[in-house]
This record gives structure tokens, sequence and C-alpha cells, in this order.
């Protein structure tokens, strides 16, 4: 009889070494191993859920000791404050939640980095161009951002991160393995993400190791929940 496995949480490798690099986020890389010299005050880091923007995001922190905020932040904390501690900022999912008075404060927060010469890193799906914005000022100033996009994997990347999900679980696994979950798979980081996770739990759950057999059956039930319609 299988059990039910215990979820432990997966701490990812985000090192810089540990980002893979191709066509689908190379100048996403570059801008980011351009900081300080970015010609505007804020970058943004676009893309789809999964695509590496919250790992890319790790790696610039190493590099410029960045605060991490997020939108709540910025409502209960003073922008005065979070500019105090570093002159560069980290607000993620910045589209997220952004109502009038999470806006004036990111309004807020660019003035004084601009005026200090720092920086502001900005992670969304969509460009800050398309986001629901209500403050002009804020629209005015973030049309400026650059926008750097992580597209989605080609299939060399899309193997190269299963690989590397296996291995942020310290599970390995042969090239038939993932080259059988490549073709088989949605194309996207996120779809990769999770049924990496629902194959290691069913392998937990029946006491064997990740086979073919195994994947078969983890990846039926995760595309099943995955084109089912929700309520």
């Amino acid at each position: 009889m299988s059990q039910l496995p215990l979820e432990l949480p997966q701490r990812p490798a985000l090192g810089r070494g540990d980002f893979l690099v191709a066509p689908a986020n190379e100048s996403a890389v570059a801008w980011i191993d351009r900081w300080p010299q970015w010609p505007a005050v804020a970058l943004a880091l676009v893309g789809p859920s999964g695509s590496g923007k919250s790992h890319l995001a790790e790696v610039w922190l190493d590099l410029s000791g960045a605060s991490v905020v997020t939108p709540a932040d910025l409502v209960r904390s003073s922008p005065d404050r979070l500019v105090r501690r570093s002159r560069a900022v980290l607000l993620e999912d910045a589209e997220e939640r952004l109502d009038g008075e999470g806006q004036e404060a990111l309004l807020h927060l660019y003035n004084l980095l601009a005026e200090g010469g720092g920086h502001l890193l900005l992670t969304a799906r969509r460009a800050p161009k398309r986001w629901p914005l209500d403050l002009p000022d804020l629209a005015s100033r973030l049309a400026t951002a650059t926008v750097a996009e992580l597209g989605p994997p080609d299939d060399a990347l899309l193997q190269a991160v299963l690989v590397k999900l296996f291995a942020d679980r310290q599970l390995q696994v042969t090239a038939e393995l993932i080259e059988f979950l490549q073709r088989r798979m949605p194309r996207s980081f996120a779809a990769a993400r999770g049924i990496v996770a629902a194959i290691d739990r069913r392998a937990l759950a029946e006491r064997r190791g990740i086979t073919i057999a195994v994947a078969r059956a983890a990846l039926a039930n995760e595309l099943e929940s995955l084109e089912a319609p929700e309520d």
C-alpha cells in the first residue's frame, strides 16, 4: 500500500552559476550583469510564472545588496526608511495589489532612488506600460524603465531546467526520462516545476525510484489537473 508522502519544502539552488542561460533569457541576464551601468532608474524583468524572474532577481540581490520589498511593504513601511537601508531596491510581483496608496508609495520610492542615484528592479508578468496604473506621474516614470523579457524555453533549455529541478530535490534521473517529459509536457517553467514535484511525490508514495512508469503516471495526473475546468 502506498503512503501519503510528507510534503517538505524544497530550496532551489539560486546562485549565478545555477542560472541556465539560453536565447529565451540571455538578454535579461545581460542586463543584470550590466548593473550598475543601467540607462534608467528602473529595470523590469518580465515573463510568465516560473520563467526565472525570481532566480535572476536573487542573482541581482547578491550583486547589489539591495533591499527587498513587496507591494504590501510599500504601504506599511516608509519609502525613506527603505532607501536609507540601501540605494538598490527589489520589488517582486510589482503589478500585483498596487492600489492607490501603494502607487503613491512606489512613486515616492522611485523619486528617492532617482535623486540618490539608486536603482529599482521590478519583476512582473507584464511590462509596466501595461499595468493598470491610476497615477499619471508613476505611469510616466515607469514608462522609462528598461524592460528585459524572459520568454518561453526552447527544447534544450526546458530539458536543462528539468534536470536542475530534479537536482534541487537531490534526485538523479536519466536522459531518457528527461526527453520523455520534454516531448509531452507544456512548454513552460511553471509546468516543469509542477510536474517534477508531482513525480517526486508519486515516487515517495509508492516507494519507487524515478522511472518512466512513475513519470508517465504523474504526468498524466498533472496534465489532467491543468486541463480541468475551474469551478
